[in-house]
């Protein structure tokens, strides 16, 4: 297979993490016998710095000409006094919509090795956690009509039909390729939104009879992810409930530096990013962990390329060196063995 990848490696440790994760991929396809062409796209602060705008329409085209777009990380405090419009930030808002992406995966594994991370006892977790959480990216109120004046301000929470189907459409399908159960989460005692939301679910369900459905309101999501989070499996919400529901359930794994994610539309395009920041006080020390890029390189592989047997290496790859005892210094712990960005780069390409 021929693969042409955007690679935004953005600001602060972007260049470190997204160099490993390049090596990566260059071995799997070695080894799988696959083309891989990379097209470097300039956005968030470099772009800023060089064009005065954080996603050049050029980046964008180019991004939209790839099959698919590796993401390091945007912004830093060298920026924070941009006008709010010219934010490196915006360029991830600008690529979601240009790119058409509406749906966010936000996995949170929790690896056995790291299971001293967990804040949460051992009896809740058991010997790991694997959860989904599938966020619809480009409604709600964080789309919905606006406004202020000096004593009142109103957000509006909209979603159209179409929208909620094709994200269910997509969790659905997700959730049928891991454990077969659904949770939707809403708040339908209240709004009328959630009620349309849960009508759509409960509909949909009806092609996917393998599915197991169930609802829960967003506060008692947020409460049993603490209490019980083995129970769930794949979730799918709205955005702002995603927003916070998938920030929670990383944090539950005891280690941001861990998890990747990824956006994606209706076709096989995608755009794929750790969800840590751009730390740039340790930008070029050889001290960022890699590894949640190198996992965002194996769900470009699985979601956008249908090549599971490649993400699999990939997947299987980190958990053998993790098993060896290596760790970046976000992960290290006594009695293993505390490397570099580049070394554990180069220990997961020898363990494909």
């Amino acid at each position: 297979m021929d693969m042409k990848i955007a690679l935004v490696k953005g600001d602060g440790i972007g260049p470190d993490i997204i160099d490993e994760a390049v090596k990566v991929l260059d071995k799997v396809a070695k080894k799988f016998n696959h083309n891989v062409e990379y097209k470097e796209v300039l956005a968030g602060g470099v772009a800023i710095d060089k064009f005065n705008h954080p996603l050049p329409q050029e980046s964008l085209d180019t991004c939209k000409a790839c099959d698919s777009v590796l993401l390091g990380a945007v912004g830093g405090p060298k920026w924070d006094n941009v006008a709010s419009e010219l934010r490196p930030e915006k360029a991830l808002l600008g690529l979601r919509s240009g790119l058409n992406l509406f749906c966010n995966l936000r996995p949170a594994v929790m690896y056995p090795q790291l299971k001293d991370a967990c804040p949460l006892k051992d009896e809740i977790i058991g010997d790991g956690l694997d959860i989904m959480v599938v966020r619809e990216l480009t409604g709600g109120i964080y789309f919905g009509k606006r406004g202020r004046d000096e004593d009142s301000a109103y957000d509006t929470l909209s979603y159209r039909r179409d929208e909620i189907e094709r994200i269910v459409k997509k969790a659905f399908e997700i959730a049928l390729i891991r454990g077969k159960k659904l949770t939707s989460v809403d708040k339908v005692n209240i709004l009328n939104s959630s009620q349309l939301w849960r009508e759509i679910v409960n509909k949909m369900s009806e092609d996917y009879k393998d599915v197991e459905v169930n609802h829960l309101y967003v506060d008692n999501a947020a409460m049993q992810l603490v209490r019980n989070p083995k129970q769930f499996d794949t979730i799918v919400t709205t955005n702002m409930f995603g927003d916070i529901l998938s920030d929670e359930a990383s944090q539950i794994t005891g280690s941001i530096g861990m998890l990747p994610s990824a956006s994606l539309g209706s076709g096989t395009l995608g755009m794929y990013e750790p969800i840590h920041g751009s730390a740039p006080d340790i930008a070029g020390l050889d001290i960022a962990n890699p590894i949640a890029t190198i996992l965002s390189v194996s769900m470009m592989l699985r979601y956008s390329f249908n090549l599971e047997a490649e993400a699999k290496a990939i997947d299987q790859a980190v958990f053998d060196v993790l098993e060896k005892g290596y760790r970046t210094s976000d992960i290290y712990s006594a009695n293993t063995t505390k490397v570099g960005t580049k070394e554990m780069g180069r220990l997961i390409c020898e363990a494909i």
